[in-house]
């Protein structure tokens, strides 16, 4: 299979580079990332995850008078309750943490909510994007169905065969098959018992046997060889976020960008600590201290740790800090991001 072109759908949307940028919440992901994507003959994903609608609609307003081809991620609701008595138990455990920055965290109760998904989905459907993805959860028939009528191609993030069944019987018209070796949330539809931990390109051929839909791989991939296994394995593309952390175009925090390039950081970890669901980030010393003593309950613990996590960041300590990244962290490089996914393209 060629690495110079993108089979369809993605074709048909003008997406020629088979590497695209995944969406990636919190502040990396930028509507510049996503317009540089697609100056690249690629396709990027805006992050609407932690974002108000108002703030999600001014990015798409951006993206519109850009005039490139865009994809739009959101956080389907997938609710994991917090036993309260655990969190109080980890909020009594991180309390010291947050005494650091004025904190009081051991007083936090459980904050649950949906990210605002029912005005997100409004938005979409008075105004439709050209790709709509879902993560974390699926969305009801009736959300894909009227996304669909309104010329809008949806995908949905899975993890094993199991949940890409369960996606193409939702109505998804594409899937991003997302390793365990992705950066940040691992976008598990059973956080609780998660799948198996398969490579990139095992996942993509399961998958791809189990629907029978195009897919995007993810998870992990850092080198135009990755991108090479995952297209042979049969995605259509390749989807990459950690490789873009450093590029000119990410609004990466300091903290995040100076731990990516720092060689004392030698690996990375799956965890809860942070947010109540697995993600992976660079190990530190938060994950070290708190990440068996988390307990599976999102977003309420992303909520507890959120305050703590922005003190850090803002006085510069990767310690308390969700340094999310994949495997292939190593490759992260800081240069205009158009150059970075041509590379892994092999049109460099």
């Amino acid at each position: 299979m060629g690495v110079n072109s993108v089979s369809s759908p993605l074709a048909g949307l003008g997406c020629a580079l088979p590497v695209l940028a995944a969406p990636m919440a919190g502040g990396p992901g930028t509507p510049a990332l996503v317009t540089a994507a697609a100056a690249a003959g690629g396709m990027g994903f805006l992050a609407a995850g932690y974002k108000a609608p108002d703030a999600v609609a001014a990015e798409l307003a951006q993206l519109r008078t850009a005039g490139v081809p865009f994809a739009i991620n959101l956080f389907a609701p997938n609710p994991v309750p917090v036993d309260p008595v655990a969190f109080r138990r980890y909020a009594a455990a991180i309390a010291a943490e947050g005494g650091r920055y004025g904190l009081d965290l051991a007083s936090a109760e459980p904050a649950e909510d949906d990210d605002g998904w029912a005005a997100k989905v409004d938005l979409l459907l008075a105004s439709p994007v050209p790709v709509a993805s879902f993560t974390f959860g699926l969305p009801d028939r009736a959300v894909v169905a009227a996304l669909r009528r309104a010329g809008t191609l949806v995908a949905q993030t899975v993890t094993s065969a199991a949940e890409a069944q369960r996606a193409a019987d939702a109505g998804a018209d594409l899937l991003v098959a997302q390793a365990a070796a992705a950066g940040g949330h691992w976008g598990t539809l059973s956080p609780g018992q998660p799948p198996p931990v398969l490579p990139a390109a095992e996942l993509v051929a399961q998958v791809r046997r189990a629907a029978g839909l195009p897919c995007i791989a993810a998870g992990g991939l850092a080198t135009p060889g990755d991108v090479v296994a995952v297209r042979r394995a049969g995605a259509a593309a390749a989807m990459v976020g950690t490789v873009l952390l450093r590029a000119a175009e990410a609004g990466t925090p300091a903290v995040h960008r100076a731990a990516l390039a720092d060689p004392a950081r030698t690996e990375t970890r799956l965890t809860r600590a942070f947010t109540g669901r697995p993600a992976r980030g660079l190990r530190n010393r938060f994950i070290d201290r708190y990440g068996a003593r988390a307990p599976l309950g999102y977003p309420a613990l992303h909520h507890l740790t959120s305050p703590l996590r922005k003190a850090a960041a803002a006085a510069g300590d990767p310690e308390l800090v969700h340094l999310w990244a994949g495997t292939g962290w190593r490759q992260a490089t800081e240069e205009p991001a158009g150059q970075i996914l041509a590379r892994l393209a092999g049109s460099a």
